[in-house]
């Protein structure tokens, strides 16, 4: 009954599965590559729930095999970004007045759909679309954003609870209201989990959305619109389109009732965007929210003490799992002379296992990076520093676009802490290694917190904790997710809440309370029972 005060199902994190040889999820996973190959797919834009498209098509391909074609989707226009705008708007207040917790089952039911029968499909999506192997895919498509969907149920039951005292004759209440107007969610290519919680966290708050995805992650965003509209996501609360950028924000950034932006992506572009909003404050009926979560040079700091064969594994996987393209990846590592050798040993041996090639061939630890133009981004670091006194190669540095935009995972050594691909955001499969003097430790520290201008992740390797200890105060400032004898990747749902300060964003955090207080502006009411009769204080009696 409307009556009722809802409890909501037990949240946990959802499982990964291990998709061993010969195991069934393995085998449906195939199955579904095998049949998104055979198609080709017209994907549409999603305006007020209806399929949108334009005369402009653009080809999708797989970025490790990009000659074959999976479909094709069509460009965007201003007018489609004025519709997606009108169609929020006409479906705000039924969506905001919907009781919460319908609103609710929406999403949850969403996170069985992705962990249960879609799993496989929402899986293969994403491995075509952003060439992630199975097991990165799994923990990114299916856990992470089974996590968002379900914990943020979670946080919104625990804010609207969230009541003020009263006193004796009165009684006080907060309403979270949604904000007045709609949200625009802007998406990276890099997680899927990312593109679906960026429009659902403040449609959950009872926002309305217009949703622009990385071109180059169309081919699975469209996965994420299909699966909310099969829970049963209203028409118009979130608008999927496909614009260019300059087309979206000269119509969104005008728009009176733009009312908050959720961002992943470059910090370049969210400083323009900030600096947009600024300029346009008095078009606006009220204050847009911004909440943006953006670059990051992540920094590996190792102790003397530290354990080496631990040391090499965290680098390995924290710079080269799904080709460095995470935010969070480590991208920057300083080690004490004492224990390079032992580490490098460790590290090139293991770096000869790898394998890189199609997500198809699950014995790939290495697969392509997004798109061209990454490509040549990444290859050009790779190149400069060939021909550099300054840094060396010592593994990897060969890559190919023959057949899809493969580059080798690459390690360089730095003769200087401050060479570029020391300070710079390469977002690729490139580890830059600084060799320390094991008495400089704590000059490092100073030098790994004024080397970059982000603060996103970071990690302490020692088994001494005194060591443990200095580096967590020398580097409080450096990193929004700081990581004690662990790699600076793979943040949980609800266990590591993410985001990072400085020039890596606004800090608020994805995956916990603190993200979706952003997306609602509370009512105070104040009602009271025997209001008084007579304007005279006791006081007054004197």
């Amino acid at each position: 009954m409307a009556n009722a005060i809802h409890k909501i199902p037990t949240v946990s994190n959802e499982k990964v599965l291990d998709y061993l040889p010969g195991s069934a999820e393995k085998k449906e996973v195939l199955s579904e590559i095998a049949r998104l190959k055979s198609t080709k797919t017209a994907i549409p834009m999603i305006i007020d729930g209806k399929e949108v498209f334009s005369r402009q098509k653009v080809n999708v391909a797989a970025p490790h095999e990009i000659h074959h074609s999976l479909g094709y989707y069509t460009k965007g226009s201003t007018n489609h970004v004025k519709d997606a705008i009108t169609a929020a708007q006409r479906a705000k207040d039924d969506w905001m007045n919907m009781p919460w917790s319908d609103r609710a089952a929406i999403f949850l039911k969403a996170a069985d759909l992705i962990v249960g029968p879609r799993r496989a499909y929402f899986n293969a999506c994403t491995m075509m679309a952003q060439s992630k192997n199975i097991y990165q895919a799994e923990i990114d498509a299916i856990a992470e954003w089974a996590d968002f969907l379900r914990f943020n149920v979670q946080y919104a039951a625990d804010i609207y609870q969230q009541q003020p005292n009263s006193a004796p004759g009165i009684w006080n209440s907060l309403e979270y209201r949604p904000l007045e107007g709609f949200v625009f969610a802007l998406t990276p290519f890099n997680f899927t989990a990312i593109s679906g919680n960026l429009p659902c966290a403040p449609a959950l708050m009872g926002n309305t959305v217009v949703w622009k995805p990385s071109e180059s992650q169309i081919y699975s965003a469209i996965a994420v619109m299909r699966i909310l509209m099969e829970a049963g996501l209203p028409d118009g609360v979130i608008n999927l389109i496909y614009p260019d950028g300059p087309a979206a924000g000269k119509v969104i950034f005008n728009h009176k009732d733009f009312a908050g932006l959720h961002f992943t992506g470059s910090t370049g572009v969210f400083n323009t965007l900030w600096q947009t909003i600024g300029t346009n404050l008095s078009k606006y009926t009220s204050y847009p929210r911004i909440v943006g979560e953006t670059g990051g040079k992540d920094f590996v700091v190792a102790h003397p003490s530290a354990d080496a064969e631990q040391l090499s594994v965290a680098l390995l996987r924290g710079s080269f799992e799904f080709q460095g393209q995470k935010c969070s990846a480590a991208s920057r590592a300083y080690i004490p002379k004492s224990l390079w050798p032992n580490v490098k040993k460790r590290l090139l041996d293991d770096m000869k296992t790898l394998k890189m090639g199609s997500v198809e061939d699950f014995s790939n630890f290495i697969n392509a990076v997004i798109d061209a133009k990454a490509y040549k981004k990444i290859t050009g670091y790779i190149a400069a520093v060939s021909k550099s006194k300054d840094a060396k190669i010592i593994a990897g540095g060969k890559y190919s676009d023959k057949e899809g935009y493969f580059i080798e995972p690459t390690v360089i050594v730095a003769k200087d802490p401050m060479y570029r691909t020391m300070c710079e955001e390469v977002f690729g499969p490139v580890l830059t290694i600084y060799v320390y003097e094991d008495k400089k430790f704590a000059e490092m520290l100073e030098i790994v917190d004024s080397t970059s201008p982000y603060a996103l992740t970071g990690a302490i390797f020692a088994t001494d904790r005194a060591a443990v200890i200095q580096a967590s105060k020398a580097l409080q400032f450096s990193a929004g997710n700081f990581y004690i004898n662990d790699k600076p990747t793979g943040a949980v749902v609800g266990q590591q809440p993410f985001g990072g300060a400085r020039r890596s964003g606004t800090n608020d955090k994805a995956g916990s309370i603190l993200n979706l207080y952003r997306w609602i502006s509370p009512r105070t009411v104040k009602e009271t029972f025997a209001a008084p009769r007579d304007y005279r204080y006791p006081f007054l009696g004197e």
